[in-house]
């Protein structure tokens, strides 16, 4: 019998069938062959070798084109810029050299129709506009539509002025636009993996803990240690309990570690024979007592794989460890996390 007939029906359709897409290393500072605009709908293996460009790089590639006066209110921002705004204190400044010095390097575009789209010089053009400059000098590259985005990817990650959810959101919309696997776009960042899941997962968070992560109020860390918990409710009043009393994130992973073994005990699920889960529910205490050891590993792989992780261990030294997933995505992402070389 195959190994695919063995894996069954159930499994058989969470896993799907295999496939494989080659991911060359970028060449930095390589500039790429000029293309029509990709497809996303179309979009394959084509579309995956495209180079990868930091913002350094976009310029340094346009400095050989010849510079053209473009007219400021013809140039719209790039469509997959999570922020459009500047700095008023940094744009002030920025006016008052371009007023003494002009404008010393021109933006970059690409033409759209009859009008241009922001490559790069978001500041410059602001600062242009500010002093009612009617035109500004830029170099039209030929750049397609997921090159426009994987340059604001780039952008956004050496930006320290975006929260972690503006960067989730545009991780999510590349890999969501190019059908892409969270490791192929790992690989044309050169960046972990385990980054991009982390920042991808606080989007499942309510809207009332995304809104206290964009305040401020708590930290990325605070938001990733509550994730697990899963349910909406429980995540919103812990987030609460953060903000009024001023909960460290290792005091908030220690007391999320406890609920989840709570849970599971409730759940009629111990192995170490200390105390069974109806035993757990009458008298209104964990299952049982864990070491420093399992509690601390199993902290890490919580951190490891962004979800729910509880481990059983015996007297005897055996045990499993339990990862429950709730969907098929979910199950997806984790059996890429683990298995990823």
């Amino acid at each position: 019998m195959s190994n695919q007939r063995r894996l069954g029906r159930g499994l058989e359709a969470l896993l799907g069938r295999a496939s494989a897409l080659e991911i060359p290393t970028p060449t930095v500072g390589s500039t790429p062959a000029p293309s029509a605009p990709i497809n996303p709908a179309s979009s394959g293996a084509s579309a995956a070798r495209l180079i990868l460009h930091t913002p350094e790089e976009v310029e340094e590639a346009a400095s050989t084109i010849p510079v053209m006066d473009v007219s400021t209110a013809n140039v719209d921002p790039n469509p997959w810029q999570p922020r459009s705004s500047v700095d008023d204190a940094d744009l002030a400044e920025l006016s008052e050299s371009l007023k003494q010095h002009g404008l010393l390097q021109s933006i970059v575009v690409r033409r759209q129709g009859d009008r241009y789209q922001l490559i790069a010089g978001q500041r410059r053009l602001a600062a242009v506009r500010r002093l009612g400059w009617g035109t500004v000098q830029a170099r039209v590259m030929d750049v397609d539509d997921r090159q426009m985005s994987e340059i604001a990817i780039v952008e956004n990650l050496q930006r320290r002025d975006l929260d972690p959810l503006e960067k989730a959101a545009s991780f999510r919309q590349y890999i969501k636009t190019w059908n892409v696997t969270q490791e192929e776009l790992a690989s044309r960042l050169s960046i972990d993996r385990s980054s991009i899941a982390n920042l991808i997962r606080l989007l499942e968070l309510p809207e009332s803990v995304q809104a206290k992560l964009r305040s401020g109020a708590i930290s990325m860390g605070h938001a990733r240690a509550i994730l697990p918990l899963g349910d909406e409710n429980l995540q919103s009043s812990f987030a609460e309990r953060i903000v009024t009393e001023g909960l460290s994130v290792r005091s908030v992973e220690g007391e999320v570690q406890e609920i989840l073994r709570s849970d599971e005990a409730t759940e009629g699920d111990s192995s170490d024979g200390e105390a069974t889960g109806s035993t757990a529910r009458r008298s209104g205490r964990p299952a049982s007592k864990r070491s420093s050891q399992v509690a601390a590993v199993e902290s890490q792989l919580r951190r490891a794989l962004g979800t729910k992780v509880v481990v059983h261990t015996s007297s005897k030294g055996a045990g499993r460890i339990v990862i429950p997933f709730a969907n098929h995505d979910e199950f997806q992402r984790l059996l890429e996390q683990i298995t990823r070389s």
